[in-house]
């Protein structure tokens, strides 16, 4: 029996995430920038420009602004995660046998924070600073899923991850004239992570115990560009353009009972680009915004390791969110916003219980207060409606298939000033 095949779905369902707090889009892509794009499901966030915030999704943008500005905040991430349905049916030279597992329930709370400084330096030139994460995700099946057996089926598909990303960013924004401002800066990505999978199969003296048992972390540098187009002081256009680094993971690390903590794991982040619009309807006091955004899971073809190991194909397809929303100016105190994503699976033909993914519609609303004229507080509330997915998962040892769904709830709180 090839070992290093015999675990290679579990070991890469794992190891994808290590660059990667709590998914809340497909794939493991991690909306929560700030509490203002939340109310409005980030609907128009690379052009619209009511806070510091903006430099996370496009650097131009930053022109748009008259004087220096903070932003910061935190939204809590909460997840709720079924596992149904679960079937493991052992290979054939084990007898081929079918045992039917327990359902799963995998709920986590995570508190996501983010801060922006955008420094105004002249009518054409601005600089900005920020921290906040792009990626994430977390998933722990509780040790006593799957029961107790030569080889249960929760420690080889399940297992234990809880992964960390930092994003820190430095960008500058150069307005050329009334209409047209260029922007861009340099993403530098810290990710953390711990890792457990293990086969199950302790009572197999061949068969290695510890499937996997990462504990690494790695950075890596990546770069954005972006434009404004003003048609006038009403209507304006974004795009930006957002290159994702590969990380280079080290710590320590075991695999099928062998050190590698010698190797690094190469993580492929996927790049972004996004396009946006806002538009001020003449004579109200409404605004209509929207997004498209397209996210390249497709750089996740396969995972390999620096000793030249490819641990397996994983052929995610890219994906896109499209969103719109639109913000009501009651007058100069209260501002409401609202918005409605639609967010594609990075999942194609294969799906895993560890890493749960779907296509997922954001339904949002939120609101902001301004009080002594530069201060301003806001809130966002979210509620993300995932699909059933049919799982089937297949090694050396069996096949085993499951129905997953993910629902989530996104609350935020910020605080900006303008200076």
């Amino acid at each position: 029996m090839n070992k290093k095949r015999l675990f290679s779905k579990t070991l890469l369902a794992a190891t994808i995430t290590l660059a990667t707090q709590q998914a809340t889009a497909a794939g493991f892509q991690l909306n929560a920038q700030s509490a203002t794009g939340l109310g409005r499901a980030f609907a128009g966030d690379a052009v619209i420009a009511d806070n510091a915030s903006v430099m996370a999704r496009n650097a131009a943008a930053m022109a748009l602004f008259d004087s220096s500005q903070f932003s910061g905040g935190v939204n809590y991430i909460k997840t709720d995660i079924d596992v149904s349905g679960i079937n493991h049916t052992n290979a054939p030279a084990l007898g081929g046998s079918s045992q039917s597992i327990d359902d799963a329930n995998n709920s986590s709370g995570t508190p996501v924070p983010n801060i922006y400084y955008v420094h105004r330096l002249n009518d054409q030139w601005a600089f900005g600073a920020g921290i906040y994460s792009n990626f994430g995700t977390t998933n722990n099946f509780d040790d006593s899923f799957g029961g107790d057996s030569v080889i249960p089926t929760a420690k080889r598909f399940g297992g234990t991850t809880e992964v960390k990303s930092i994003n820190y960013a430095l960008a500058v924004s150069y307005r050329i004239n009334e209409q047209f401002s260029l922007g861009g800066g340099l993403d530098i990505v810290q990710g953390s992570g711990k890792l457990i999978r293990e086969t199950g199969a302790s009572l197999n003296p061949s068969i290695p115990n510890t499937a996997l048992d990462v504990e690494a972390d790695g950075v890596g540098i990546g770069w954005n560009l972006g434009a404004v187009y003003e048609l006038d002081e009403r209507n304006r256009f974004g795009f930006s353009y957002h290159y994702s680094p590969e990380i280079e993971a080290e710590g320590d690390m075991e695999y099928l009972g062998q050190d590698i903590s010698s190797q690094k794991l190469l993580m492929p982040l996927p790049s972004m680009a996004e396009f946006s619009g806002y538009h001020e309807i003449k004579d109200t006091k409404f605004a209509v915004h929207y997004s498209v955004q397209w996210i390249e899971w497709s750089s996740f073809d396969e995972l390999n390791t620096s000793g030249g190991t490819t641990l397996n194909e994983y052929n995610w397809q890219d994906g896109m969110h499209y969103s719109i929303g639109g913000t009501y100016f009651l007058n100069d105190a209260w501002t409401l916003r609202a918005g409605y994503m639609y967010d594609t699976s990075a999942q194609d033909q294969k799906t895993s219980i560890s890493v749960p993914d779907s296509d997922r519609q954001w339904f949002s609303a939120g609101f902001s207060y301004n009080f002594e004229k530069k201060h301003t507080v806001d809130f966002g509330f979210t509620y993300l409606l995932g699909k059933d997915v049919d799982v089937n998962e297949t090694d050396d040892f069996g096949t085993l298939t499951a129905t997953t769904h993910a629902d989530a709830i996104l609350a935020g709180v910020q605080y900006s000033y303008s200076f």
